[in-house]
């Protein structure tokens, strides 16, 4: 009787793992893109209208009220503003980084100063953080320290440079 290698399952084993892995970061990926996208869409028109915060809350509760019953929560009105927030964000459809998950982008979009925005993307960047951990990481308010730790270090080498 015949055997297979373990080798060979383990092979194919991680030839499909791979390709599962690759599949889910490509699925994501279209949806962050297709929430641009509409976010762009509803911003674009919100500019259009007259009146803008009593058309933009038309406006996203009417696409809501067209779309959720087909479509379910992810045009809820609530998704919907983070949507238009998201474009908001992050208007350069190019900028937008692939190994970013939505989750990230939604943890991202819930900050509001710009510098400490950009401080947990280059954070997240550099150590590859899931989006579980930059949701910790922004948490725990360590930006403040990080910044006072970096600006310390500064401040003694500006003066150690000017002695």
């Amino acid at each position: 009787m015949m055997e297979l290698k373990k080798e060979l399952i383990l092979q194919i084993q991680t030839i499909i793992a791979t390709a599962k892995d690759k599949a889910i970061r490509s699925v994501d990926t279209e949806r962050v893109l297709m929430y641009w996208q509409i976010g762009k869409v509803i911003f674009e028109e919100e500019q259009e209208g007259k009146d803008r915060a009593d058309y933009g809350k038309y406006l996203i509760k009417s696409i809501s009220e067209a779309f959720q019953p087909r479509l379910g929560t992810g045009f809820s009105i609530r998704q919907l503003e983070m949507n238009r927030q998201f474009y908001k964000s992050f208007p350069i459809a190019n900028a937008l980084r692939s190994q970013f998950s939505w989750t990230h982008y939604k943890t991202l979009i819930s900050i509001d100063n710009q510098d400490k925005k950009d401080f947990y993307i280059a954070e997240t960047e550099k150590n590859n953080w899931k989006a579980i951990q930059l949701e910790r990481e922004v948490n725990s308010q360590n930006y403040s320290a990080e910044v006072q730790e970096l600006i310390n270090g500064f401040s003694a080498n500006y003066k150690k440079s000017v002695k």
